[in-house]
């Protein structure tokens, strides 16, 4: 695909850049007060594009004017091509822009406050003005004939019944009327040029298809199906019919079943009609205009100026070095026991309790496995945990405190976690994780007998169960959707009866407001019954309920700190939680706060004595080069000296490692995978057989993320290091069990300070989070922490600092990618934002795993794969044949990582997932796409080190020892980087046999 060439960027202070947006829109706030980056120090970096990536485009009606939505602001570029004028500020995520009927206003949906609405605006920038309210998403706004009236796409309804749906708003009163009212999703209207009919697109048992309502008396009809996907419906004035069809390897305009754009890449929004003759739309990136009456084609250019910003902040470096004693912050699941008077938690890897007063907690478990989640029975004598021990994947085990002995209670093919104690003691409630991303069943089994009962199946990512007073009902936090075209929901109360029968029932305390988060927000109910808490807006709230869980008033706030992981003592009146970095008790009756203070500390493992690597090859991720017969000399955890091989020196060391007939090359570094603890801790062995020696993980739950990181430096844990965060931060709606829905912007300094107590290494600003709290992430992240911000946008994500993008593709808040058009490629704008601000990426190719299984087929056998549970195994064994439309994403995917590469964007290499293997894929896929294999290696070495501020990636003197022997060498073969033999991990030595090991 031909790229526009990159104008020369030019770096501006912050004053010439304010002029510059003032001078392009009348309206349009001044870089001053949108807050360019988050520092002075930051440089402003100006520059023109000529392409845009999912970009819609619409003329006026005199023809004069377009307007395009240029990554999330309504430009005006005049219909014959020139430079495009901003007309709306960059937070906006200001979308798919419509002229009215007469030419005075553009109307758009727009992300500014935390949800889609509809807004409108003048195309000179004057009088912006919202036109819709309200916690539902308003979307594709397209005008009436006569300009009275908006009809758009919408949410509105019950959450969990209600879907897309065809809205029409009347300008003049305000008054909404809903045009379909069906479980259709139907998305994108147009009207008919009468206006007495709107179609638009709607998939109906599995078929994608153009349907039209009767405005008059809602009847519907189909109008077009097709084989692949069928969007972006738009009347001609004289009735014909454009829509655009993804159907295997192309994107193409079709007008009343007539295939119209040869072999353009046509993105999915609708054609805005000319009176006159013909019609604009947007393909390759560029503005198209075609006539009616010769077909001819030909292209608006057009100019855009954007700006980015390059941060300077200090960055902060983990210690890697001092063994002082180190408080241990990662503190799994505190519960209270039912008399109140202990604290039973996991941490470092093991169980705990300590007195409710404080003091040094006493380890009950000490071992190598992954303790954790344990609850107490209800006489206060056993305790219930999961745990890896015996079967290499975690089991729920019972604990007898008086004797010390454990007993094994599950013996599952899937991962029994976060088990529940019922309030007689004979049930044991649990969720059963058989998926990626922690999806569950519901199920409970008996103490004695070990019989399940599953109440449910799978279930997307629940919260941890609950019992009620009576021991008929069972809860946890689900997410509620608002649709079926969008994931995130709010999460509430969904309770299930015991015994397995009946029907589960949602229960909403406050409508439309979400439990913070399933990952420790609760619900809990109070033993007697009569209550459930939980934490919403950060803080512990504690509401009455009926002995099925209906709410019977509304939560009242019991804390006005931050709170996590509530659980009740017996007399149904203290609870204990987490506020940070401390445990704390509230009575609920006198809202009276005592903190248990709490002396658990940890020391770095550190290696001792020196070690020499005697390597037959060297790639050391600085020269491309092959260096030969080195001897690599270690003391401690660091490399002191990389030298030609020397007998005399094994004699000198106190461990030697013959890697003469292996390559040396430097740990490998997944920029980007989240650790589960359903996957146990030989997730953690996997890694390092890999040859991974350091996991970068973009969000998680808090505590365990702590966990995971300290357990690792104290060597409890076998395994890479740690860098980890906390919660996705969305806004409101959320998906994943690791995300928090933030409720506004003083929830959001909660979260941000919990991120100050727990040290957090970056933060993640997810999907939903507004772009100007994602400024306030930055500001805080750079100037409070001195730690990076990472996010799936690109713009204004890089206007304001945020460090770096995950993804090529994956998911968005607007249905489709501003960072990929159809078949995942990208263009000028795209390369351009990376390129001049010189932010990183992780492409986490998703297409990658099966190319690379098929050139490499044994590697479907390899043993390692075995230390993953039954369902991770599969996704590696199963043969998945391509199709042209996977074969298609897979080029593009390759394009735009060659271009974002060669643009100056750097690229490092994640997975987005758990299983290892993907990330030799990831980085294979580098070369496919034309990095050479050099380069491709210092996508998961040097380059992700440089950016955690790692003292590693490299295998030079003064660099941690991460160290991989693997059979071949990488530069000859990308391939050869998955034949591990031996990881030498911060200076410890594993052979490839000790990693496999598993359970005893």
């Amino acid at each position: 695909m031909k790229r526009s060439t990159l104008l020369t960027s030019v770096a501006l202070t912050t004053a010439v850049a304010t002029l510059l947006v003032q001078a392009t829109a009348s309206n349009a706030m001044a870089l001053s007060e949108q807050g360019p980056g988050v520092s002075a120090s930051d440089t402003i970096v100006s520059f023109d594009v000529s392409e845009g990536t999912s970009m819609a485009v619409s003329a006026s009606p005199d023809g004069r004017f377009l307007a395009i939505d240029l990554q999330g602001s309504i430009w005006i570029v005049p219909s014959e091509g020139g430079r495009a004028r901003r007309i709306t500020d960059v937070f906006n995520d200001a979308r798919q822009p419509v002229w009215s009927p007469d030419g005075k206003t553009i109307a758009f949906f727009a992300y500014r406050d935390g949800g889609y609405d509809l807004w409108s605006i003048a195309p000179d920038g004057s009088g912006q003005k919202k036109l819709t309210t309200g916690p539902f998403d308003d979307r594709d706004p397209v005008w009436s004939p006569d300009g009275s009236r908006i009809a758009f796409a919408s949410d509105r309804g019950e959450p969990g019944k209600s879907s897309y749906n065809i809205w029409t708003l009347e300008l003049s009163s305000g008054r909404l009327e809903q045009v379909t009212a069906n479980v259709y999703e139907n998305r994108l209207p147009t009207w008919s040029p009468d206006g007495r009919q709107i179609a638009y697109s709607s998939t109906r048992d599995g078929i994608s298809g153009i349907w039209a309502t009767q405005t008059s008396d809602h009847r519907e009809r189909e109008l077009r199906r097709s084989t692949g996907r069928i969007d972006a419906p738009s009347w001609s004035p004289d009735g014909r019919l454009a829509y655009v069809v993804q159907e295997g390897a192309e994107s193409r305009l079709e007008i009343d079943g007539a295939p119209v754009s040869g072999s353009e890449n046509v993105f999915p929004f609708r054609a805005s009609w000319r009176p006159d003759d013909g019609f604009y739309y947007v393909s390759d990136g560029k503005i198209r205009r075609r006539s009616n009456r010769t077909d001819r084609v030909s292209t608006v250019e057009f100019v855009a100026n954007l700006q980015v910003a390059r941060p300077a902040y200090v960055h902060t470096r983990r210690d890697f070095d001092s063994t002082e004693p180190r408080r241990a912050l990662g503190i799994v699941r505190p519960s209270i026991s039912p008399d109140g008077s202990r604290i039973a938690f996991a941490a470092l890897g093991d169980l705990y309790v300590v007195p409710t007063t404080g003091g040094t907690p006493v380890n009950l478990t000490r071992d190598r496995f992954l303790d954790t989640d344990p609850a107490w029975s209800p006489d206060g004598g056993r305790l219930v945990y999961s745990s890896d021990k015996g079967s290499g994947l975690p089991q729920l085990w019972i604990r007898d405190l008086a004797t010390g002995q454990d007993r094994r209670l599950t013996t599952l093919d899937t991962q029994p976690i976060e088990p529940v104690w019922s309030p007689d003691g004979t049930r044991i409630a649990f969720i059963d994780a058989n998926g990626q991303w922690g999806v569950a069943g519901l199920a409970v089994v008996d103490v004695e007998t070990g019989q399940i009962t599953r109440l449910s199946p799978t279930l997307g990512q629940p919260g941890r169960p609950t019992w009620s007073g009576d021991g008929k009902q069972v809860a946890v936090s689900l997410s509620l959707p608002f649709s079926g075209s969008f994931r995130e929901g709010t999460n509430q109360i969904y309770v299930a009866q015991a015994d397995g029968q009946g029907t589960p029932k949602w229960q909403i305390p406050i409508p439309n407001l979400s439990i913070d988060t399933r990952g420790g927000g609760g619900p809990v109910w109070s033993p007697d019954g009569t209550k459930m808490a939980a934490i919403y807006e950060g803080v512990l709230r504690v509401w009455p309920v009926s002995p099925d869980g209906s709410p019977l008033g509304p939560p009242r706030s019991i804390t006005t700190e931050i709170a996590h992981s509530p659980s009740w003592a017996g007399d149904s009146r203290t609870i204990l939680y987490q506020s940070n970095d401390r445990l704390k008790r509230v009575d609920i009756e006198t809202g009276v706060v005592t903190d248990t203070p709490l002396d658990l500390t940890y020391t770095l493992a550190k290696p001792a004595g020196r070690t020499v690597v005697h390597a037959g090859r060297l790639v050391d991720a600085i020269h491309d080069e092959t260096q030969h017969d080195r001897d690599i000399v270690i003391e401690g955890n660091r490399i002191v000296d990389v030298r030609p091989h020397d007998p005399a020196l094994h004699a000198q060391a106190d461990r030697v490692v013959d890697g003469s007939g292996l390559t040396a090359i430097p740990g490998l570094i997944d920029y980007h995978a989240h650790v589960q603890k359903d996957f146990g801790a030989d997730v953690h062995r996997a890694w390092l057989a890999f040859g991974v020696t350091t996991v970068r993980d973009p969000g998680n739950q808090p505590y365990h993320g702590i966990e995971d990181r300290e357990a690792s430096e104290a060597g409890v844990r076998i395994g890479p290091r740690i860098y980890t965060t906390g919660n996705l931060l969305e806004w409101q709606r959320v998906y994943y069990k690791m995300g928090v829905a933030i409720s506004g912007p003083a929830h959001l300094e909660l979260e941000l300070e919990r991120a100050r107590a727990l040290q957090f290494d970056l933060l993640k600003s997810y999907v939903r989070l507004p772009d100007l709290q994602q400024r306030r992430v930055v500001e805080f992240a750079h100037n409070e922490l001195g730690v990076p911000v990472s996010t799936h946008e690109i713009f204004p994500a890089a206007f304001v600092g945020v460090d770096g993008t995950e993804h090529l593709g994956a998911t968005s808040r607007r249905g489709y990618s501003p960072k990929q058009g159809p078949l995942a490629r990208s263009y000028g704008d795209v390369i351009g934002l990376f390129g001049h601000s010189g932010r990183w990426i992780t492409p986490t190719n998703f297409g990658a795993l099966s190319p690379y299984l098929e050139a490499h087929p044994t590697l479907r056998n390899d043993p390692r794969i075995g230390l993953y549970p039954t369902w991770a195994q599969a996704s590696v064994r199963t043969v998945r044949p391509a199709t042209p439309q996977s074969i298609a994403a897979r080029a593009g995917n390759a394009e735009g990582i060659k271009d974002l590469f060669d643009a100056g964007a750097r690229v490092v290499a994640g997975t987005d997932s758990q299983i290892a293997i993907n990330l030799h894929a990831e980085i294979a896929s580098y070369v496919d796409a034309g990095l050479t294999p050099f380069q491709a290696l210092q996508t998961a070495t040097s380059t992700p080190a440089e950016l955690l501020g790692l003292d590693a990636g490299v295998i030079a003197p003064g660099k941690l020892a991460d160290i991989v022997l693997v059979r071949g060498d990488p530069r000859d073969d990308i391939a050869n980087t998955v034949n591990v033999r031996t990881v030498i991990s911060n200076g410890r030595i594993f052979n490839l046999g000790e990693l496999l090991k598993q359970g005893d």
